[in-house]
């Protein structure tokens, strides 16, 4: 699984520098960055409806001009850091789906082969059994964000240079703009994706407990995750949509200014996830040690 995340960074690397032309210095790039701020303003004054999106553009507003106040020159092309930052998110998606392979597996595995009768033959809790095997997935999940972010910025520097290394990282967050380093805003990032990540690792392992089925257990889960924007672009009118599970899975919403609704904030969307999270541990453990092992 590690060897074909670093392919699919190789092959994305690849293709964004075969289809990228070489960038241009630009010595008007205030007027231009004072041009799109009074274009995204137009739309944002035209809007109605679309929280999220009206968020984004007043992030996108904010930095432009704090961009342009202090004299801070954005990086032309695809750089180092914008290609570490552009494949987060789909291989953050690609690990979450083989650590749902991993903990589904590892589960069902137990009932579907018999192994489990081996093991509570012995001074063992099937307590003790289910969360080793949580943590284990988990573990793995960690090990593949920690060779995610190495390989990516090295295969980052080798494709588009090192030259943008100490670049500044801008984000607004609370109505202002923040400048930090990019190795801090970047594992905030996968800080904040991991609860995702975390989340349906979880409801892998409670569908497993109760089915005992890796493959239903892995189908079910990545339809669900795959299928979870679908899903609130229809329900999205609806006031009651901040407390479905989906809504906020993606806290990177707080940290870009684009939360889809503005009554939502970072402490609500923990507090949804952890009733909910209680809920799939209590289930799981529950499915998991009190039902009949067949002999």
């Amino acid at each position: 699984m590690l060897i074909i995340l670093l392919g699919l960074l190789l092959v994305g690397a690849l293709i964004t520098k075969l289809n990228t032309p070489e960038p241009k210095a630009d010595s008007q790039w205030k007027q231009h960055l004072a041009q799109e701020n009074q274009g995204m303003q137009q739309n944002l004054n035209q809007m109605k409806g679309n929280d999220a999106y009206a968020n984004y553009l007043k992030s996108e507003i904010a930095i432009n001009q704090y961009r342009i106040d202090h004299n801070l020159e954005p990086a032309q092309g695809t750089t180092l850091w914008s290609f570490v930052e552009d494949s987060t998110s789909i291989m953050i998606l690609v690990i979450s789906i083989f650590t749902i392979i991993v903990v589904s597996t590892s589960i069902a595995s137990e009932f579907n082969t018999g192994t489990i009768k081996l093991l509570l033959i012995r001074p063992i809790y099937r307590t003790e059994i289910l969360l080793s095997k949580y943590i284990a997935a988990l573990l793995f999940a960690l090990l593949s964000l920690v060779v995610l972010f190495l390989f990516s910025w090295l295969i980052g520097g080798i494709f588009f240079g090192f030259g943008g290394a100490d670049e500044v990282h801008l984000s607004y967050i609370g109505g202002e703009v923040q400048e930090t380093s990019w190795t801090l805003a970047i594992w905030k990032e996968y800080l904040l994706h991991g609860a995702s990540l975390c989340m349906m690792v979880t409801l892998a392992g409670v569908i497993a407990s109760l089915f005992r089925n890796g493959g239903l257990s892995i189908g079910l889960t990545i339809f669900l995750l795959m299928g979870s924007n679908t899903i609130l672009t229809l329900i999205s009118k609806y006031e009651w949509v901040k407390y479905v599970l989906f809504a906020n899975l993606d806290l990177t919403q707080y940290d870009n200014g684009t939360q889809l609704r503005e009554d939502m904030s970072l402490g609500f969307s923990l507090g949804v996830l952890a009733v909910y999270y209680v809920i799939f541990v209590i289930c799981g453990w529950l499915f998991f040690t009190k039902r009949d092992v067949k002999a």
